[in-house]
């Protein structure tokens, strides 16, 4: 792969010699003779690669790679030395540059790691392309549950820091959609968002999708590849179902989020790596350290920022706001296209318990444009464990005029409150009536009288 490279050296003829073997290998040097040139020549043109002198007046090259990652986080940088020590080379790589040389530069040597650097720009721009159009943008968040609230409220705080977070919450409650919401928010959102369910990875590839692997480190192994810590360079790698990750990579994991620093399958080199990580799960992690199956190292490295979606059966007020963000992204596929939920489907997605929290009820949406027959959702269309076996009693229907209500600008808090002690009173404070009224769990039902006050916590 050939590309632009901008050379930089107070000394004329060191980069005079640098660039007649760039030029004769076909790529396309760009000479600078000091930092502040250099920054000069990277507004006038697109660079892939800077190679530079370390020591040279007035600007250095260790204050050159803080400001060309200020403008391009992603830029590979070399560095050269005729005064490099083994503690030179650990500062460089740790401030940022992809590799060191000392001087007199192999040229053998300086061409084979060109190509390396640019390799792993061009594999950074295809996953950077590639999840762009797979997610293009920040899904909105969307419901008024106080949960929720909160969430939205504390986000613009957490995409700003530099801190892990962790996402808490059943499997479909939106873990991903809040991690691309960080993403979209914080400074890093220039650079690449990638995901990876790490429970969907087969044990033997696990370690090098993540940290990447040499040419012939296994079976298979034809050419070099960049996991995903390097491929999210400045940006933000979310890996969702952390507590599916073996021990053994578990170690790896610590010494990337401590150390920023990973080793590819079969390498013997350390690599710096700048991404941010956002981990979810949808167990409870504390009991996994405690039963040994999760590290609690790893744990505290993770449980920075700790974040816990409610599911939706805990979030009623939420399902006719939800149900129509969804309708208005699959209605087109309807023929015709379906822009309307009647009453009484809406009455039994509010009945429903979702124990595939929202990506279920996404499900159930699409699948119901697909089948309607006019322009807007019935009942018909809906799944049939949705539909259930019987018809609600009118019992159970006075305990929804949420139907009767357009659901934009109403106080949901209040309405379920009003529900909750609907429900109450017609099951004359038996609670385990109460929680089949509403069609919740017990646990839930109790845990939403507790705070709202209807009962004593």
């Amino acid at each position: 792969m050939k590309g632009t490279i901008l050379v930089v050296d107070d000394e004329r003829n060191q980069r005079e010699i640098l660039g007649s073997i760039l030029r004769s290998e076909g790529h396309n040097p760009v000479l600078a003779g000091s930092g502040e040139e250099a920054l000069r020549a990277l507004e006038r043109e697109a660079v892939d690669l800077v190679l530079t002198d370390l020591v040279m007046p007035g600007m250095t090259g260790e204050e050159l790679i803080d400001a060309v990652h200020a403008r391009n986080p992603g830029l590979p940088i070399l560095l050269t030395s005729a005064y490099g020590t083994i503690q030179t080379a650990v500062d460089a790589i740790k401030k940022g540059a992809y590799y060191y040389f000392e001087k007199p530069v192999d040229r053998a040597r300086l061409l084979i790691i060109i190509e390396r650097a640019l390799e792993t720009l061009r594999l950074r721009e295809s996953h950077r392309v590639l999840s762009e159009k797979l997610f293009p943008g920040a899904p909105q968040i969307v419901g008024e549950h106080s949960g929720i609230r909160e969430i939205k409220r504390i986000l613009p705080r957490v995409a700003k820091s530099e801190a892990t977070v962790l996402l808490c919450g059943e499997s479909g409650t939106g873990k991903e959609v809040i991690a691309r919401n960080i993403h979209s928010m914080s400074e890093r959102s220039h650079a690449p968002f990638l995901a990876v369910n790490c429970a969907s990875l087969p044990e033997n590839l696990i370690e090098s999708e993540l940290f990447g692997h040499e040419r012939g480190a296994f079976t298979g192994a034809h050419r070099r590849e960049i996991g995903l810590f390097e491929a999210a360079e400045g940006g933000t790698l979310f890996l969702d179902e952390i507590t599916e990750v073996k021990r053994e990579i578990q170690a790896k994991l610590l010494r990337a989020l401590q150390d920023r620093e990973i080793r590819r399958v079969g390498g013997k080199e350390n690599i710096t790596v700048n991404a941010r990580i956002i981990a979810a799960t949808n167990r409870d992690l504390e009991e996994a350290v405690k039963a040994g199956r999760f590290g609690a190292d790893l744990f505290y490295r993770l449980n920075i920022l700790k974040l816990t979606l409610p599911p939706l059966r805990e979030r009623i007020s939420d399902i006719p706001a939800l149900a129509e963000h969804f309708l208005s992204r699959h209605g087109e596929k309807g023929v015709p296209p379906v822009r309307e939920i009647t009453k009484e489907a809406m009455r039994l997605m509010m009945c429903y318990p979702w124990p595939g929290n929202i990506r279920e009820l996404s499900s159930a949406i699409e699948r119901a444009v697909v089948l309607a027959e006019e322009a807007k959702i019935t009942p018909a269309e809906l799944p049939p464990e949705v539909r259930g076996e019987r018809n609600p009693s009118p019992t159970e229907q006075s305990l929804y005029p949420i139907y009767e209500l357009p659901h934009m600008g109403v106080d949901f808090e209040k309405l379920e409150e009003s529900l909750l002690r609907q429900a109450m009173e017609l099951s004359g404070g038996i609670n385990t009536r109460g929680a089949e009224l509403l069609r919740m769990s017990y646990k839930t039902y109790v845990y939403r009288l507790k705070k709202f006050g209807i009962i004593p916590p």
